[in-house]
């Protein structure tokens, strides 16, 4: 008790020095989308090209429309005809912005009629990478992070009528930023996911927890949160199907606890079978499809509801790589998890970030597991605060916005980090954080570092202690070739934990052809046999519980220079830019189809 009690009051100094550095205004209590009624703000956007950023002494200006006027000179204004479209990434919506890290404003003016006992956000699914909001001629505060929701209560802020938004964007990379610097994918920026305008009651229900007690294939237990002037109130949670009508009664700060005892149809890759739940209170209801299911480790074994599984998986990113932009419909989400699914996973890595919302709630649909990470990437500065408190905010915003996505299995806190002690402190505290927000999935990070002494390859690092399952990226056979014949190769662990190889992979170009043991070749035929040595050696793992190719389709990537082979992309997709399938995807695919 005493330790949850001190991990709430970190997360929540945390929050509030995140806060007073970065001047957010942005409630952290986040309102609820399903059925919500709420008015699209997608769409084209006016905005304006900054790279020097001459905006910030100028954006009180920018909410008025440029005067008629021919006397009037003006060189900083929007112009209707200057526009991008939202979502989307800006990268891609026009050649010069490329590979372009600076400032975009935008600009749009919506029509709003105020409501008596109603309140407005404007909610934001994710903005790369820093934000700042203006209403009108007023700031409403800033966001920093590229792949969480945010939102600000504008209730009374608008006003009948016509009224600007202004948003300026910046993507440039940040040393003290989370990713930092460095990272090996296109830092797509701009409004890249769905913005709203989002209606509430005066009282609603701000939030709500709804899964199965860790341990357990019956008990449904959880909260509901209201947010409002009337917090004593009446609440339900209804689920017809099962015949659950369950009552209590909010707390003085309009809180409920819910447990309910109730033998329920487990989802399962097998069988995603999602619940209509209804969540009622007195001014405020919402309607949510939820599933149910139990995971945990039993030793080096991963439990879903009570039988060891082993996750076929793949990674990807939140590209839609046949028009080299950023994905963002639900049609770019369902055609990744169309390819996965004829890969044969029933297990997707959403790397290296959380990954757009319509990506998780299909893949509960179609009944794949997930692994949702946030970008603390290689060269995170570990020793200074403000990138510790945004790595604690980015987690916070991912757990909130997916809790109660049966297929989220696992929470990663990291990707590639290098061991030392305040790195493994730090990440040590996000787990921490993690199992006070949700205790009920487990958690995991990507390692890449390993002891090798001849054959034998040791798994070793303080963070695993405070891990559920052990993430390793290995590229054996690729960066380095193969020190030791893939078949003599003995992998050991330190730690009675599952382990997933969550990533491996070597490049090749799609429809080139040479050498099967040249790592110089870029051939299809050397990836293809790399395939075949890395299966030969993963099948020999004892712990393994796991595995998940890098990845799923070719990405692109400023870090990958060869002018022939990669000209700006990341080759070792299974599947090329267009989704042609090289021959290392029918190795793969071949596996998956051995493991039932």
């Amino acid at each position: 008790m005493r330790l949850v009690k001190a991990l709430k009051r970190f997360c929540l100094i945390t929050m509030c020095f995140f806060a007073a550095i970065t001047g957010l205004k942005a409630q952290d209590f986040m309102v609820n989308i399903p059925n919500r009624s709420q008015i699209s703000l997608n769409g084209k956007w006016e905005c304006i090209i900054d790279p020097v950023d001459v905006g910030i002494k100028k954006w009180k200006s920018l909410y008025k429309d440029v005067p008629n006027n021919k006397d009037h000179r003006t060189e900083y204004a929007f112009i209707s005809s200057n526009t991008l479209n939202v979502p989307g990434d800006f990268n891609s919506q026009r050649p010069e912005l490329k590979f372009y890290e600076s400032t975009v404003w935008y600009k749009k003016v919506i029509n709003v009629k105020k409501k008596k006992g109603k309140r407005l956000f404007l909610y934001f699914d994710a903005v790369n990478y820093v934000s700042d909001v203006f209403l009108n001629s007023e700031k409403l505060g800033s966001h920093e992070g590229g792949f969480t929701p945010f939102q600000f209560e504008i209730t009374n802020k608008v006003k009948d009528g016509e009224n600007a938004i202004i948003i300026r964007v910046n993507n440039r990379r940040q040393k003290e930023g989370v990713p930092a610097l460095g990272y090996d994918w296109v830092n797509y920026g701009g409004i890249t996911r769905d913005v709203r305008l989002v209606e509430t009651n005066e009282t609603f229900i701000e939030d709500y927890f709804v899964q199965l007690k860790k341990g357990s294939g019956k008990r449904i237990e959880g909260y509901i949160q209201l947010n409002g002037s009337k917090l004593l109130q009446k609440i339900s949670i209804k689920i017809p199907e099962a015949k659950i009508n369950h009552t209590a009664t909010t707390d003085h700060k309009g809180n409920a606890k819910i447990s309910i005892d109730k033998k329920l149809e487990l989802w399962s890759p097998s069988n995603p079978k999602l619940y209509r739940v209804i969540i009622q209170s007195e001014t405020d209801s919402i309607e949510e499809h939820i599933g149910f299911r139990s995971i945990s480790t039993n030793g080096t074994e991963i439990i879903l509801n009570g039988q060891p599984i082993f996750l076929k998986g793949v990674n990807f990113h939140e590209e839609a790589s046949e028009r080299a932009s950023r994905a963002y419909t639900k049609e770019d989400a369902k055609k990744h998890l169309n390819m996965a699914q004829e890969l044969g996973c029933n297990f997707i890595r959403t790397a290296h970030y959380p990954q757009n919302e319509y990506v998780v709630r299909l893949a509960e649909e179609m009944g794949f597991m997930l692994w949702e990470e946030i970008p603390v990437f290689q060269g995170i500065s570990f020793g200074n605060k403000k990138t510790v408190t945004l790595a604690n905010k980015q987690l916070t915003e991912m757990l909130r916005r997916d809790k109660n996505r049966c297929a989220v299995i696992i929470w990663s806190v990291s990707n590639e980090t290098y061991p030392n002690h305040t790195r493994t402190s730090v990440l040590k505290s996000l787990v921490d954080s993690c199992r006070v927000i949700d205790n009920t999935r487990l958690v995991s990070t990507a390692l890449n570092k390993y002891e090798k002494k001849g054959n034998v390859f040791t798994i070793k690092d303080d963070l695993i202690e405070a891990l559920d399952v052990i993430g390793m990226n290995q590229y054996l056979g690729w960066y380095n070739g193969w020190t030791v014949s893939p078949e003599d190769i003995v992998w050991k662990s330190e730690y009675n934990k599952p382990l997933i190889i969550s990533e491996f992979g070597a490049e090749a170009l799609y429809g080139h052809h040479g050498s099967n043991d040249d790592t110089s070749s870029w051939s299809e035929e050397f990836q293809e046999t790399f395939y075949r040595k890395q299966i030969t050696m993963q099948k020999n793992i004892p712990f393994l519980s796991g595995t998940c190719p890098w990845t799923l389709i070719d990405f692109r990537s400023p870090l990958r220079l060869h002018p022939i082979y990669q000209d700006y992309w990341n080759r070792k997709g299974l599947l090329s830019e267009q989704g042609y399938r090289k021959k290392a995807w029918y190795v793969m695919k071949a596996y998956y189809d051995t493991i039932k």
